[in-house]
C-alpha cells in the first residue's frame, strides 16, 4: 500500500529550527513531484515548498523564503523540510504529498496536487 509518513514536528522556540521528513513506502518517489503543506489553526491549508522529480527545480511560498529548504534524496524514498528561524506563524500541521502529473512546482503548490498525502505533523513555534 502507497503510503508516505511524515515526522520531525515538534515543539520549537521562535528563532529555532526543526527538520521534517516525509517517507515513502510502498512505492518510490522517482517520478513524483514533492510538496509540504501546512494547516494553522482556523486557517485553509496552504502550499509552503514544492520540488520536481529531478530536484532541479523548486518552489516557496513568500513567507518562507530564506528559511526554508526542500530537498530530496537520491535514493528516492525520503523527502526533507529543512526549516530555520522559525516564527510563530509557522505554527500548523505540516503535510508532505506526493504528486504524478508533471506539472510545475508553482502549480503543485498553489493547487495544492498532491497524489499520494501523508497524515502530517504538528510545528509549534512558542516562547
Amino acid at each position: 500500500q502507497a503510503q508516505l509518513v511524515e515526522s520531525g514536528g515538534g515543539l520549537v522556540q521562535p528563532g529555532g529550527s526543526l527538520r521534517l521528513s516525509c517517507a515513502a513506502s510502498g512505492f518510490t518517489l522517482d517520478h513524483y513531484g514533492i510538496g509540504w503543506f501546512r494547516q494553522a489553526p482556523g486557517k485553509e491549508r496552504e502550499g509552503v515548498s514544492c520540488i520536481n522529480s529531478g530536484g532541479g527545480s523548486t518552489y516557496y511560498a513568500e513567507s518562507v523564503k530564506g528559511r526554508f529548504t526542500i530537498s530530496r534524496e537520491t535514493g528516492q524514498k525520503m523527502a526533507y523540510l529543512q526549516m530555520n528561524d522559525l516564527k510563530p506563524e509557522d505554527t500548523g500541521v505540516y503535510y508532505c504529498a506526493a504528486d504524478y502529473w508533471p506539472r510545475s512546482v508553482r502549480d503543485m503548490c498553489t493547487i495544492q496536487a498532491g497524489s499520494h498525502w501523508g497524515q502530517g505533523t504538528q510545528v509549534t513555534v512558542s516562547a
